[in-house]
């Protein structure tokens, strides 16, 4: 009788025709522990199996790049001999289960394929996704929520010792039961000190470094694969617990083994733990990894080879050293304090045999894992999935001032200070603009050079439209690495979405991948690597329910190191230059903008149109304004439109605030709250330059008013729309997300 029962099938996630498939690799019935590797390495989460095939549309190659996809890190060439090693990775289903470690053992993580690489991490970035703080049925778990995530990625990071300087944070009732974790680091690495994740050498040792295995994280990336349950809760066994000060010694003990010479090759064990490492490891290198599991440094008694090799305890590494030269490496781990262990060998077939204690546990082909994953192009000729209705209400404000107060004050728009004050954002002394600005910037001392970065996302433009969506998404963070004037380079993407079974939801899937391709085509913008997360649901009371298609995009860029364009008016009497126009509205392109979402509580219609030639040309204008020292300001217009973007521009410590008076005759909320874009406002002493600049670029560009102390006032054709103090639209601004977060200590 057969030990593999259908039962045992679908708690593995694995499928009868999958299974039929292990039985024809194998010439076999798998050992439990032959099917817990395969259940991992299938997943969603390590195999992209529904994802593979439209991956390949991105554009992966580019003149700088040094790695693309399939490494731990995508690595551009940034001059003088120097790369940077960057990628974004989600953790989202352990972070609604166990918020706390869930997101900083995603810190962890993403730290580990970083240094891998041989790359010290410079700069930690989160794009992060959370139900509405309000609500008056998930409201208190929404800020538990929160105030866990933020806690766990403060923790980390400010433990390990790396700066975070920037992301994002949106707040949508869909995100209630299954919140979003994403976390983009960037390290710096002299070209010839790359490393790769690939075994080479029959006879060389493998050997294990870092932490001890545990239990935790068993199965982690299996349940990252599917859709959350009322008993989710029941799931914390399968997150993992970090100890960030083990992981900052593991990263110097890794840097300096790196440089001995003896290490051939290194891997962390994340996703899938020993599991992954073995197997890509010798598949990479065309050869295979053979283990002895008695040999592995253990933390807890009685462990299986189904625990071990499933365990996704955090800060441990797996690497090939040279044959013969295994005391150099186990002496520098010694120094810092750290388990060292050979527990295996490279041997020439390319397969992973598992032994413990001398026995075979498991012993299979390393393609059958990896190149031979099962790849699906499931059915996705529908309409991606979207309710919202072309027409919108019908609307008119009622005062424009109060409608500004409320945009500032609400959740997705104020001031996340309370958020970022909690990261040391300044560790290392790099950060020359941090949290709170359209891109963060840390400089490279060795080169002279600056990288810039942004993270972006707007899951309501692409439910309205995935694919047009994901290009604006493209598109605006592009223009934020642009506008503190750094050209951008290459990217990395992590893409959260539903359950891909739903041919509704895979549409939306491949609509936003088909829109990335090109958009980063078009801005010459690689992608070197990234995340898919799938399965991203809940099902509550009976109900399955989807996130937003909720695509985000890293874009990095470099400049010469100086002092950054701050995005706020630094002094009154300064001349105010739109870049780009006012824009164009109606109404079917307004019912994904905030004013839509925050003002009159509805969604609608499409997402704005972006014209890419316009778009590019105004991100080569603002970055020539800039080089030439023309700019002593520069901000993009976002979520919100122009009233808000003019509004974040007063809230300098100075509070210089403007008088801006318009020439339009669109109606008063289009003109004040529509997000079309490829516009950038500046601020300068010689606004006759910049409209120079602007024309040599081709683009429209417009003197639209002047800084003033303390006030904003926005008038069009001389009729006052709004006008207000700054002080108090800054009191409002920064104390928002503090306010909605107070009932959270009543809540027990």
């Amino acid at each position: 009788m057969s030990a593999i029962t259908p039962d045992l099938l679908q708690r593995h996630h694995i499928t009868t025709s999958e299974y039929e498939t292990i039985l024809k690799e194998l010439g076999r019935e798998p050992t439990l522990t032959e099917l817990g590797i395969f259940s991992v390495m299938w997943s969603e989460h390590c195999s992209y199996k529904s994802s593979r095939i439209h991956l390949k549309k991105l554009p992966t190659r580019g003149k700088l790049v040094v790695q693309g996809p399939g490494e731990n890190a995508g690595i551009i060439d940034i001059g003088q001999g120097y790369a940077i090693a960057f990628k974004i990775e989600s953790h989202n289903h352990p972070s609604f289960i166990e918020p706390f470690q869930g997101a900083a053992t995603g810190v962890g993580g993403i730290l580990r394929d970083i240094f891998t690489m041989g790359a010290r991490p410079i700069a930690v970035l989160d794009a992060l996704r959370f139900g509405t703080l309000d609500d008056p049925r998930d409201g208190a778990r929404n800020r538990r929520i929160l105030e866990g995530v933020v806690g766990g990625i403060s923790h980390y990071g400010n433990c390990f010792g790396v700066p975070t300087a920037g992301g994002e944070c949106v707040f949508e009732d869909g995100y209630a039961g299954n919140p979003l974790v994403n976390v983009f680091a960037l390290g710096v690495v002299k070209k010839e000190d790359i490393f790769y994740a690939k075994a080479a050498g029959a006879g060389n040792p493998v050997i294990y470094v870092g932490a001890k295995t545990g239990r935790d994280g068993v199965h982690g990336a299996t349940m990252a694969s599917a859709e959350f349950t009322e008993e989710a809760m029941a799931k914390r066994p399968n997150v993992q617990v970090g100890d960030p000060f083990m992981e900052k010694l593991l990263l110097e003990a890794c840097i300096e083994a790196m440089k001995t010479g003896a290490v051939i090759g290194i891997q962390d064990m994340g996703a899938a733990g020993l599991t992954c490492s073995t197997c890509e490891m010798g598949s990479r290198g065309n050869v295979g990894v053979e283990i002895d599991l008695m040999h592995v440094p253990q933390r807890e008694s009685g462990m299986s080879p189904y625990d071990i090799m499933l365990s996704e305890s955090q800060e441990r590494m797996l690497l090939v050293a040279e044959k013969g030269r295994e005391e150099e490496v186990f002496a520098v781990f010694r120094k810092w304090g750290l388990d060292a262990a050979t527990i295996g060998v490279v041997i020439p077939e390319n397969t992973m045999r598992v032994k413990n204690h001398g026995v075979v546990v498991a012993e299979i082909p390393n393609p059958a894992l990896t190149d031979a994953a099962p790849l699906y192009d499931r059915p996705h000729a529908v309409p991606p999935y979207r309710l919202a209705p072309m027409q919108g209400p019908t609307f008119a404000s009622h005062d424009l001032g109060t409608d500004l107060r409320k945009l500032l004050s609400s959740a997705d728009l104020c001031s996340k200070q309370y958020i970022w004050r909690q990261y040391d954002y300044m560790v290392r002394t790099n950060t020359t603009l941090g949290p709170g600005a359209d891109a963060a910037v840390v400089r490279i001392k060795e080169t002279g050079t600056s990288v810039a970065m942004s993270l972006d996302g707007n899951g309501r433009y692409c439910y309205l439209s995935p694919r047009e969506g994901a290009k604006l998404m493209v598109a605006e963070c592009c223009r934020n690495v642009s506008t503190v004037g750094a050209l951008p380079i290459a990217a990395t993407n992590n893409l959260n979405f539903g359950n891909p079974e739903r041919p509704e939801i895979m549409a939306q899937l491949v609509e936003a991948i088909e829109g990335m391709a090109e958009a980063c085509s078009y801005f010459e913008t690689p992608i070197t690597g990234g995340n898919v997360s799938l399965y991203n649901e809940t099902r509550t009371g009976g109900e399955l329910v989807a996130i937003y298609p909720t695509p985000v995009m890293g874009i990095v860029g470099v400049m010469p190191t100086k002092s950054p364009v701050p995005m706020a008016f630094q002094n009154a009497g300064r001349d105010i230059v739109l870049l780009g126009g006012l824009g164009a509205c109606d109404e079917t392109r307004f019912g994904g903008t905030q004013y839509a979402k925050q003002i009159l509580h509805d969604l609608w219609g499409l997402p704005p149109a972006l014209d890419m030639a316009l778009e590019k040309r105004v991100q080569a204008a603002v970055r020539q304004v800039i080089a030439e020292d023309l700019a002593e300001s520069s901000h993009d217009i976002g979520d919100g439109g122009l009233a808000v973007a003019l509004a974040e521009c007063c809230f300098s410590p100075g509070g210089v605030g403007a008088n801006i008076d318009l020439d339009s005759n669109m109606r008063a909320e289009h003109l004040l709250f529509h997000e079309d874009p490829s516009r950038i406002f500046v601020s300068t002493s010689n606004a006759a330059r910049i409209l120079n600049i602007a024309k040599e670029h081709n683009i429209p560009a417009l003197v639209i008013g002047q800084t003033v102390p303390g006030k904003l006032t926005i008038s069009n054709r001389g009729k006052v729309m709004l006008t207000d103090t700054v002080a108090a639209l800054r009191i409002l601004w920064e104390g928002a997300l503090e306010k909605l977060l107070q009932p959270a200590s009543r809540d027990v």
